[in-house]
């Protein structure tokens, strides 16, 4: 890129940076250093401030750099993330958002240790929540890294890897000094920017097509290639029974994650009552769903606009349609409107990437504090020094999406994010449902259920084409692939339901009436919640 791109677009990265930091130290001399308020944000916020904020947690890079970038190579297969992740919060309103709130506290372990033994059920949804918190991490890892490479010269390993390892420092900053409170309202002002500039660019390619949707359709298929298979099923996932399980397998980790995500549950505990977490998920569908219905149209448009050979050429995976998009909209490479666009677009992506990974650097570190270090260190650890270790927590988990951000940058990641789904509704859907909605459910199937799906999808990922075997593997150069699918939801997912059944039904322990019929009250009530 030129070098009016690159100074206008470091300038906004950095009052953006400016920004948030600013609003990282008021709240930092201004915080009381309780649990509640680090994990919670002392649980003040309104339904409308934390449904934006619920928006700008889960608008991530993945959506606005992988969706629009695999809808604009794959035409048609691409939509399935789209829906997927919408779809996926019909889940979070009817079955999670008001039981959870009611019921838990900080973390998922809350929720389902109320009517458990404590420390087992803990370490396995502890373990769980980081190990899904590091995988979605990761993805926004590689996304910062695409975009940022892109503006400083489209292929530079060096830039790639100096704005993962800034990208961390930053969200460690966020967590370790602002806490909840700071995380949110840098996820409002991101959810804000992201939705204006998805809209002014929505508004300009159906400019540039007169409004004739079908017309963008048309060219883009025209572009691709591929012609009406472009806008057909199967282009991607349509090539043999593989790649069609490949399809199933990531639409159901799509629709099912979302609901198990450590983050998204996290957000349920910032407002006051049950009732203000369901309004708050309205708030965030209404949204979410308009901006997943603006990515189709920035894929198709980077498309029929750029070109997917275009796009590939930049970023074989296609994180960088967006960006591209905004640079001919404005006029092009050599143009002032070109600029100025690209570099609000790089800015607000950018944006998108600091706002998520706080908040899932925030969400994991409360799983290690408040679930892991409470159960296996010290078990009557005083508040501040919970918190103490939850700001410790996030310093090395920053270090790990660091280092992982590093291998993985070659990905898609949106694809990436698919594999976080994926795990997150094999390891903590299924202890989550069973243990609101199982009168039977006991400790041992709540670990059996978590393990179960835990550990078989992580190892189908290290079995499956993403990690050997392929020229686009994590490691091409080797071959133990044995599992055929890139998305191991279709196996692990109903593993871990099955898990789950299997460890009540072998259980000596007797469950707790008691208990089940308090924790039945409390979710459909809210009586006794915190």
């Amino acid at each position: 890129m030129t070098g009016n791109h690159q100074t206008l677009a470091l300038l906004l990265f950095s009052a953006f940076v400016a920004v948030t930091l600013g609003i990282t130290t008021w709240v930092s001399r201004h915080r009381h250093g309780s649990p509640e308020e680090f994990y919670a944000g002392g649980r003040l916020f309104s339904p409308m401030e934390n449904g934006f904020a619920i928006a700008g947690d889960y608008m991530s890079a993945a959506s606005f750099l992988g969706i629009s970038g695999l809808i604009a190579l794959y035409g048609y297969d691409g939509l399935l993330y789209s829906v997927g992740f919408l779809v996926a919060w019909l889940v979070v309103l009817f079955l999670v958002a008001e039981l959870v709130r009611n019921c838990g506290r900080f973390t998922l372990a809350d929720v389902v240790a109320a009517r458990m033994s404590e420390r087992p059920v803990r370490i396995a949804a502890g373990t769980s929540s980081v190990t899904v918190s590091v995988l979605y991490l990761v993805a926004q890892m590689v996304g910062a890294g695409s975009l940022v490479a892109l503006l400083l010269g489209g292929t530079s390993a060096a830039a790639q890897a100096w704005t993962v390892i800034g990208v961390g420092a930053l969200m460690v900053t966020y967590v370790s000094l602002g806490g909840m409170r700071a995380t949110t309202w840098i996820q409002i002002v991101k959810a804000v920017l992201l939705l204006s500039g998805t809209i002014a660019l929505t508004v300009l390619v159906l400019v540039r097509f007169h409004g004739d949707f079908d017309r963008l359709l048309v060219m883009a298929a025209e572009r691709s290639g591929h012609g009406d298979a472009f806008l057909a099923p199967g282009l991607k996932y349509g090539g043999d029974w593989t790649a069609r399980f490949d399809f199933i397998s990531l639409g159901l980790a799509l629709v099912l994650g979302t609901a198990g995500l450590p983050h998204i549950l996290s957000r349920f505990y910032t407002v006051p009552t049950a009732q203000a977490a369901r309004r708050s998920v309205v708030w965030s569908i209404g949204l979410i769903g308009g901006f997943y219905l603006m990515t189709i149209v920035l894929g198709f448009g980077a498309a029929a606009i750029v070109g997917p050979e275009a796009v590939r050429g930049s970023n074989a995976a296609g994180n960088t349609a967006v960006p591209l998009l905004a640079l001919d909209l404005g006029g092009g490479a050599d143009s002032t409107g070109g600029t100025v666009l690209f570099a609000i677009v790089a800015a607000v992506a950018f944006a998108t990437i600091l706002a998520v990974v706080a908040g899932i650097t925030l969400a994991s570190s409360a799983s290690v504090a408040h679930d892991l270090y409470a159960s296996l260190r010290c078990r009557h650890a005083k508040p501040r020094s919970e918190v103490a270790v939850a700001r410790a927590a996030a310093v090395g988990i920053g270090v790990v999406a660091i280092a992982l951000g590093l291998l993985a940058r070659d990905l898609n990641v949106a694809f990436l994010v698919g594999l976080a789904f994926a795990v997150a509704a094999s390891a903590n859907l299924p202890v989550l449902l069973y243990s609101l909605f199982w009168r039977g459910f006991t400790t041992r199937g709540a670990v059996w259920a978590v393990y179960g799906g835990l550990v078989p999808a992580l190892v189908l990922v290290v079995l499956s084409p993403v990690v050997s075997g392929s020229p686009a593997s994590l490691f091409p150069g080797v071959d133990f692939q044995y599992f055929p699918l890139q998305n191991p939801g279709l196996v692990s997912i109903p593993l871990g339901f099955l898990a789950g059944w299997l460890g009540t039904v072998t259980s000596a322990e007797l469950p707790d009436e008691a208990k089940h019929a308090e924790t039945e009250v409390r979710s459909l009530t809210g009586a006794g919640a915190v």
